[in-house]
This record gives structure tokens, C-alpha cells and sequence, in this order.
């Protein structure tokens, strides 16, 4: 695929998503079903409106039905879908008898082969049982099948089964087994478009399994950057299972939007210093590219704290936070400066909740050492572990 966009100054390749090779592979394979003719191409519009054009591979027949698959291209960006097969076979099944009204001559019917997840839990684009190809997609395939049975003349049912060989291993390295989603990836997409480094995938993750929650009941999330906040936690908690933590990754104030927008009664945050610092200095997207303020942060509320010129020379010169912890542990006044933080911390951050939830942050150093906590952290993380049956 020939479409690039320009990301922190460098030219990316743009790729397309496991939806579209679906319904890439399931157009060529109807079309050989009505036409009698095998493509070695075929073309779809996506949502987004870019026509793309993808090589038909692995084309088989047999007992009316028809299989051909698509291999993803995720262009520059890194996707553990890069250059699977998405595979769709399509079987015609006649006209329909169970009261089909006339309008609709054609209906297409998609589900999930090998390699494709089954969702187990509510809450996300489908219902629970149902094969993880989600609706653009769904609409994407019904589109392309229908569109060619159509200009063949056929009018009746037609079944479609999207599978991908390698599937269930590559969803391991995804979020699926998190979200309830088992057995395979998702077929995903709502542009047909990848664009790397694209945050709107990552956003969509979160979304999903703050819904997973709340569709479990949860009137409280746990939100962590990453694993080590996680690992952090387990270790505060005195615990070796896995929590129920909602990935933020660098979008805390998006997670802190959604949390409202979902109806959770409140969320805690817990992190590294060194990526929550950011946070007293009302910086809601931790990402290096979005600012950073590390230094300028702590600097300022070890000024409060009282630190002579010495240390914060020495806070100003530091490499990491790591660095200024220990200037502020060597003249004592850690836990005071930590004490301000957190308050400039909790400000923001209510700040950005407004009255749709209560929130906290907890703050660790990189051996678990709990540096620092907001006013409400401690009293939503009982309550957040006391929804998963388990007390500190």
C-alpha cells in the first residue's frame, strides 16, 4: 500500500486492517463462486474512503465452497498481525425460508473459523459467544460479498467463515486474553487504515476493557502505565495474582475521561515517579513527545519543601528521577517534597475528572517504595480490591 504519513518528522507506510483482508478475501472468493472466476486481485473502498488493492493468495474450492486468503500489511507500524493470512470462505446457501423480507434479497452471514476469537465476557463490540470480528468489519464483508452476488444476479443466503491460520498464537502477545477474548485475534478496524504509531488502537484498547468492567459490575479501575505500576501494586498488596488493571499506557487524561464517560464511581493510578511526575505539572499525556517537566516539577515543589540552592542545582542537573529522589533523601526532605507533589498531583487530576469520579494516583520509586499518595488513592484501592474479593 502506497499511502504514507508523516509522523515525529519521519515518513511512515500506511497498512490496512485485519477487517479489510476479510473482506478482500471474501469478495474474491464470492466472485469465483458467482462468476466461475478466480482473481489473483481485488479491490474494496474502506471507510475512510482509500481504495486499496491487495494480491488474493491460497485459493481453494471444494464442496461449493470457496476459500481465499489476504496477508495483513501493517506498513510501518508494529502489529503481531504483520503478515498473517486472513483467510474467508464462502459457501452460497440458497434463498431463505424463514421470512426474509423482500428487500433484502441477499444476507450474508459471518463467523468465526479457527485462529479468530470467540468473546467471553460483556462489554465489548460483541456479545458474549459471539466470534471477535467486530461491526465496521462485519459491514465491510456483508458490503463486498453482497455487492458481487448482486451484479451475478444471485439472490439468496450466503455464509461467510473468516479464519486465520496462527491466529491463537499471535493473540497471546495482544490484549485479547485480558479482554475475555479467547482462542484467536479479533478482526478490527474502523477506518480499514492503519496508520503507524496511531494512538486510536491503543485508545480503543483502553476503552474495551474499562467496558469489560463495567459490564462485570465494577464501579472501580485500577489504571497502571504500564507492567511495572502493575508489579508495583502486587508488591504494596503482598500479592502474586494477576489484578484487574486497566492498561493506560500514556494517555492518562483520555483513561481518566473515559473512566467518567463509562459511569465509574472512581479510579486509582498507580505508576513510576518518573512517568507520574508529569502529572503536577498538569501534563495528561506522559509521552516524551508531549512534554516532559520532570525536573521543573520536582524542583519546584522541593522549593516548597525548603531545599537550599545546593540541591536543587542538583535536582536541575539530575538525569533521571531516580537521581533527584536521592538528593532529596540525602537532605531529608523527601517526604515533604513528595507531600507537595502529590497535592499538585491530585489538583490536576481532580481537576480533569471535574465531579464524574473520585480519583487518587500512588507514586513508587523503582525498588516498589511507596514514595507518595493522593488524599482518596488508599480508600479506592480497598474498594477496588474489595471488588475482586481480596483485601490489602
Amino acid at each position: 500500500m502506497e499511502t504514507f504519513v508523516y509522523k515525529d518528522k519521519k515518513k511512515l507506510r500506511c497498512g490496512y486492517t485485519t477487517g479489510t483482508c476479510a473482506a478482500l478475501a471474501a469478495k474474491a472468493a464470492a466472485f469465483r463462486l458467482a462468476a466461475g472466476v478466480w482473481k489473483e486481485e481485488e479491490e474494496i473502498l474502506t471507510p475512510k474512503g482509500t481504495r486499496i488493492r491487495a494480491e488474493i493468495m491460497e485459493c481453494h474450492e471444494e464442496d461449493g465452497c470457496v476459500s481465499c486468503a489476504v496477508k495483513k500489511d501493517a506498513g510501518d507500524d508494529h502489529d503481531v498481525t504483520d503478515g498473517l493470512l486472513i483467510t474467508a470462505s464462502v459457501k452460497l446457501l440458497g434463498p431463505g425460508t424463514d421470512g426474509r423480507p423482500f428487500e433484502t434479497p441477499i444476507r450474508v452471514f459471518i463467523e468465526g473459523g479457527p485462529g479468530v476469537g470467540r468473546v467471553t465476557k460483556a462489554g465489548l463490540d460483541q456479545p458474549v459467544g459471539a466470534s471477535a470480528i467486530n461491526s465496521v468489519p462485519r459491514a465491510m464483508i456483508t458490503e463486498a460479498v453482497t455487492e458481487v452476488l448482486e451484479e451475478c444476479g444471485y439472490e439468496g443466503d450466503a455464509k461467510v467463515i473468516i479464519s486465520v491460520p496462527g491466529g491463537e498464537e499471535a493473540a497471546k502477545k495482544t490484549f485479547n486474553p485480558v479482554l475475555g477474548i479467547q482462542g484467536g485475534i479479533s478482526i478490527l478496524g474502523t477506518s480499514g487504515i492503519v496508520e503507524p504509531m496511531s494512538e486510536e488502537a491503543l485508545t480503543d484498547t483502553i476503552r474495551a476493557h474499562m467496558q469489560v468492567l463495567r459490564a462485570e459490575g465494577r464501579r472501580y479501575a485500577i489504571l497502571v502505565p504500564g507492567n511495572m505500576g502493575e508489579n508495583f501494586l502486587k508488591q504494596y498488596l503482598g500479592t502474586d495474582r494477576k489484578l484487574s488493571v486497566v492498561t493506560s499506557s500514556n494517555f492518562i487524561g483520555t483513561s481518566i475521561d473515559m473512566a467518567g464517560e463509562l459511569g465509574f464511581s472512581g479510579i486509582v493510578l498507580a505508576g513510576h515517579l518518573g512517568k507520574l511526575v508529569k502529572l503536577g505539572n498538569g501534563i495528561m499525556n506522559t509521552h516524551s513527545r508531549e512534554g516532559d517537566g520532570r525536573m521543573d516539577t520536582l524542583l519546584s515543589c522541593g522549593l516548597t519543601a525548603g531545599a537550599d540552592r545546593r540541591t536543587l542545582c542538583s535536582i536541575q542537573k539530575s538525569n533521571t528521577t531516580e537521581e533527584a529522589l536521592s538528593c532529596l533523601r540525602e537532605t531529608g526532605l523527601l517526604k515533604k517534597t513528595m507531600e507537595i507533589l502529590c497535592g499538585r498531583i491530585d489538583w490536576y487530576v481532580k481537576r480533569r475528572a471535574m465531579d464524574s469520579l473520585k480519583t487518587g494516583v500512588m507514586l513508587f520509586d523503582s525498588e516498589a517504595e511507596l514514595l507518595g499518595e493522593t488524599k482518596d488513592a488508599r480508600e479506592l484501592l480497598t474498594a477496588a480490591m474489595a471488588e475482586e474479593g481480596e483485601e490489602k
